[in-house]
């Protein structure tokens, strides 16, 4: 592959995200093993022409990781892991979700995100066979609550992400956990130019659609046969590839402009729906080993145009919640008052957590609360990754009971909603797995 074509450019490689059990005490073996994976990977996609912007490790849940859940252990693990994975070649560490069968694990992640400056936690809300669990709903609008004053303004909160029916082995960050001893590892891409390449192109939906389809498998191509030699040659599973339309906050490669090319005057506006699901839809069509989301992204904060309309107030964060109905991954990089409450928050991501089950797709919410900040203030990140906006309206209150209760239930999703089959192999839960046992079927974004 001596030349790299227009279409080649549009394409970054987010993460090369690679998935073990490091141990407690950690395993010298095991962690150098990956930093020597790390290190070959890196270089045989940059040798293909690919950027590749980040390198990454993600562990197993912590809570199966130690035998205490002490926060001062934790921490200790935490800021080891960063020690070691960043001599390693390892810009970033991903210590997996709090889990509601520990509910005592949650109350730890505050700590361990003031203790470290690279590492990234999460918190498992709902899964399809364990239901939705309202303690650890709640525990994770505590832990985002106490996470924003960790830094003046509400950065913290970047690194940690409530999760619902997220499988094990989704490359992007803070979702990515892994669940079984043997190593694998994955990509996420940054593609939203690809659809706004497509979008601009095309004289019609069906042009926009093949243009985008066309793209994706070009680029899947291409990282899978490096992603399957490296597998072959370094005996490490290759979990495959999470194409999601994930901007970066520059108009050419914002999610936002693709909507918009597609006819809708202002993103936010009725349309933004439909064009949303028909760019999704376009990557279900795509041919390739599908993992995690594989769908759209809409980071208010990394996207230009996303933060300009979430600024102008035509794009609100019920919106965003809506969208992610048709194959979004969630509610991310959400800038919210200072003042907002744990019960406000815990309303919210309950909406993500029925969201995500009845529909039986994967969603997260990563929400971030700026200290002194009211809605309609505008946020002033010094960040490479974000745009800036206006902090965003939280219309929510405190549920009463039994909504704000305790218990865990489940909710069967509804196959009068899952509107596509998988067109391609796609297992985006792991058999076997103890989080998702049985759903080697179940659908993804």
């Amino acid at each position: 592959m001596a030349i790299v074509n227009r279409k080649l450019k549009m394409v970054k490689i987010r993460s090369i995200t690679y998935f073990c059990n490091p141990g407690w005490p950690l395993k010298g073996d095991e962690l150098q093993r990956a930093g020597e994976f790390i290190a070959l990977a890196l270089t045989a996609f940059t040798a293909q022409g690919y950027e590749v912007q980040t390198t990454r490790l993600a562990t197993i849940p912590f809570p199966d990781l130690v035998k205490s859940l002490d926060k001062e252990e934790i921490t200790r693990l935490a800021q080891a892991l960063e020690r070691l994975g960043q001599e390693l070649g390892f810009a970033y560490i991903a210590l997996g979700p709090a889990l509601p069968e520990h509910l005592e694990s949650y109350p730890v992640i505050p700590q361990v995100l003031a203790g470290t400056e690279n590492v990234f936690l999460a918190g498992l809300m709902a899964t399809p066979d364990g239901g939705i669990s309202l303690p650890a709903v709640r525990a994770c609008a505590e832990v985002i609550h106490q996470a924003a004053p960790i830094s003046p303004d509400g950065f913290a909160n970047l690194r940690f992400a409530a999760l619902a029916n997220v499988p094990p082995g989704t490359p992007f960050f803070p979702a990515a956990f892994h669940d079984q001893d043997n190593p694998k590892f994955a990509l996420a891409t940054e593609a939203a130019g690809l659809a706004v390449e497509a979008t601009t192109q095309a004289r019609s939906l069906e042009d926009a659609r093949s243009y985008l389809v066309s793209g994706v498998e070009d680029h899947a191509s291409r990282l899978s046969a490096i992603a399957s030699e490296l597998a072959s040659r370094l005996d490490v599973e290759f979990g495959g590839i999470d194409f999601s339309l994930a901007p970066f906050p520059q108009k050419e490669l914002s999610f936002g402009t693709a909507i918009e090319r597609l006819g809708v005057p202002t993103m936010g506006q009725h349309g933004s729906l439909a064009a949303a699901a028909i760019l999704a839809e376009a990557l279900d069509r795509a041919q390739f080993l599908h993992t995690g989301f594989s769908g759209l992204m809409m980071p208010v904060l990394e996207d230009a145009i996303l933060a300009q309309r979430a600024g102008e107030g035509t794009l609100t964060v019920k919106d965003l919640l809506l969208y992610s109905a048709v194959c979004g991954s969630g509610l991310d990089t959400v800038p919210l008052p200072g003042d907002a409450t744990v019960d406000q928050l815990y309303a919210l991501l309950l909406d993500v957590a029925a969201l995500a089950i009845r529909l039986n797709k994967p969603l997260t919410a990563r929400l971030m609360p700026i200290p002194g900040k009211v809605a309609g203030d505008p946020t002033g990140f010094d960040f490479a990754f974000f745009a800036n906006s206006r902090v965003m309206a939280l219309e929510a209150g405190p549920l009463g009971k039994p909504l704000g209760g305790n218990e865990t239930f489940v909710l069967r999703s509804s196959s009068r909603y899952l509107f596509r089959a998988p067109l391609t192999p796609h297992q985006p839960y792991s058999a076997g797995s103890k989080l998702y046992p049985g759903n080697s079927d179940a659908g993804s974004s």
